[in-house]
């Protein structure tokens, strides 16, 4: 071989190898693990609007990014079982909502980063060391659930003046929710109002409750 076509061929092969390696990061997608606490009907527009702000910053699923979605169907304690299976895919981070979806994921792996949406009180449940500075695998949004139920009865007092008795109603498998829920208890006793806690833990549970209420 020639001095001349030995540069020649070295030349070419070196061109060609950025785009072989390029094709290659290509198929090798970073993957979502998208964690639903309800169903794909009842959160249809809330999935939407979380895969086109991705697409508006750049993230185009099957192109730039791969989605991985599983639903709990209302069952949390279904979170466990998919948290593992996003474990097993290696997917490069979790998305979820709501405190016990998180917790089980959490539980499940220290190393996958999670980002939930919301959480009632990630300090109060431990999900993060504090809202300043989370620490460890998980971030996200507090609602800040169990500073706020005095002031919503205050609210209600003054959008309801005759009002005298409450019914609290909430998810008893979500500490965050049994922990308001106690806090509404006493914000309601403080301000002379009489008040009657209906647990749920399932969709079945929901009509029983309020026939009791």
């Amino acid at each position: 071989m020639t001095r001349r076509a030995f540069i020649t061929l070295l030349g070419g092969a070196a061109a060609a190898w950025p785009l072989a390696a390029r094709a290659q990061q290509v198929t090798k997608l970073l993957t979502v693990g998208f964690l639903g606490q309800s169903t794909p009907a009842a959160e249809s527009q809330r999935f939407a609007a979380f895969v086109q702000r991705l697409r508006e910053l750049g993230w185009i699923e099957a192109r730039t990014i791969a989605i991985e979605v599983r639903w709990t169907e209302g069952r949390s304690e279904r979170a466990a079982e998919i948290a593992a299976e996003f474990v097993r895919l290696k997917v490069d981070v979790i998305v979820t909502s709501g405190t016990p979806l998180v917790a089980a994921a959490k539980q499940t792996t220290s190393v996958i980063p999670i980002v939930f949406a919301l959480a009632g009180d990630p300090v109060g449940t431990g999900l993060v060391a504090s809202l300043a500075r989370p620490g460890g695998n998980v971030t996200g949004l507090s609602v800040l659930a169990t500073d706020l139920p005095g002031k919503r009865i205050e609210l209600l007092r003054e959008a309801v003046p005759g009002l005298r008795r409450l019914a609290i109603i909430g998810n008893a498998s979500n500490p965050v929710i049994v922990a308001e829920m106690g806090e509404f208890q006493k914000a309601a006793n403080t301000l002379g109002l009489g008040s009657g806690i209906f647990e749920i833990r399932r969709t079945e549970d929901i009509a029983p409750a309020f026939e009791a209420i």
